[in-house]
């Protein structure tokens, strides 16, 4: 049994309601960026991936934040000096972080104040005079510039970039959505590879990739994993405060070097990985023994808890499998 691989009961599950461009309407998108506690959370998650991430101090980064939303991520990359494009199948999210980052570019020229209700003055110039800030006699214009570039794109298409683009990428509450069918001819498994794929090309070889997700089941943990190995990433994910309802959060680190390790979570329990073929693994708590899946009959006879085994093996790969019915794996009388 996999740890924490769900929300609170308390909590619905927008993945479940459509598709992201539906429901992350203009209603919504206002909501979502005037809210001080998603402000807050955004805000967290984002400064522990930039962390897992390791990038170097010494420089700034040019960083993919994929489902960038509002550009709440965003704000976090640009005040640690980083420059970065974020792509997100919204146009509402996207409105209103185009709306922050003319707001920043607009003070930046005309050198004058502006308003944001969570682009703090102190913030911006803190900003100034760390990495990526400039000289000295820049340092107002540096701290409002934003360094942030927008794209409409559905990451389940593939990345539209050049091979080798990116120093690093990130991902926010983003990636569960490909788990989900929103709409006719959308197989999860494709759309799951697809971007990896994509991802993998557009990453300079020695980046890493850092994607906290909220998987619904073990099974899209498991499916998420596999599709980033099958690529060629190694890695894994990084589970933080899994005995925790509210503060448990999991992150896929990616990495290109295969002796790669993803790092622990941020607890002090032990937890068990299992490894996949590529190296991708997936964190696991284990109650008892493993069962073993169930074996053929004499001379090779395929039982019904075999078959019904391998049809749920199916499953949580992504594969299309006929439902179950009072015919499943039911014997014959005779043979044809």
């Amino acid at each position: 049994e996999f740890l924490g691989l769900h929300l609170p009961p308390t909590m619905s599950r927008p993945e479940s309601t459509g598709h992201a461009s539906l429901f992350y309407n203009a209603k919504e998108a206002r909501k979502y960026d005037s809210s001080s506690r998603m402000i807050g959370v955004q805000r967290e998650i984002t400064e522990r991936a930039i962390e897992l991430l390791r990038l170097p101090d010494d420089k700034p980064s040019f960083v993919l934040d994929v489902g960038c939303g509002s550009g709440l991520s965003g704000k976090v990359l640009e005040e640690r000096g980083h420059v970065w494009v974020g792509c997100d199948v919204s146009r509402d999210m996207l409105e209103v972080a185009n709306e922050r980052i003319e707001r920043k570019r607009e003070m930046a020229m005309g050198g004058g104040s502006g308003s944001d209700e969570d682009d703090s003055d102190g913030d911006d110039m803190q900003l100034g005079g760390g990495k990526g800030g400039g000289d000295g006699g820049g340092r107002v214009s540096a701290a409002a510039a934003s360094t942030g570039d927008l794209m409409h794109h559905d990451m389940g298409t593939g990345l539209p970039f050049r091979p080798a683009t990116f120093d690093a990428c990130v991902s926010i509450s983003a990636l569960q959505w490909l788990c989900y069918s929103n709409a006719k001819g959308q197989i999860p498994k494709k759309r799951l590879t697809r971007f990896f794929s994509s991802l993998y090309q557009v990453l300079r070889r020695g980046a890493r990739a850092v994607l906290q997700f909220y998987p619904e089941t073990a099974e899209q943990a498991i499916l998420i994993s596999e599709c980033a190995a099958t690529v060629g990433f190694a890695g894994g994910i990084v589970v933080d405060y899994p005995n925790s309802t509210k503060a448990k959060k999991h992150y896929l680190v990616l990495s290109f070097d295969r002796s790669y390790k993803a790092p622990k979570g941020l607890t002090d329990g032990s937890l068990l990985g299992r490894s996949a073929r590529s190296g991708v693994r997936v964190d696991r708590e284990e109650k008892g023994k493993k069962k073993r899946p169930p074996k053929k009959g004499k001379g090779g006879t395929k039982t019904k808890d075999w078959i019904m085994h391998k049809k749920d093996t199916q499953r949580k790969k992504g594969k299309d499998v006929r439902k179950d019915t009072k015919y499943t794996g039911r014997k014959r009388p005779t043979r044809f």
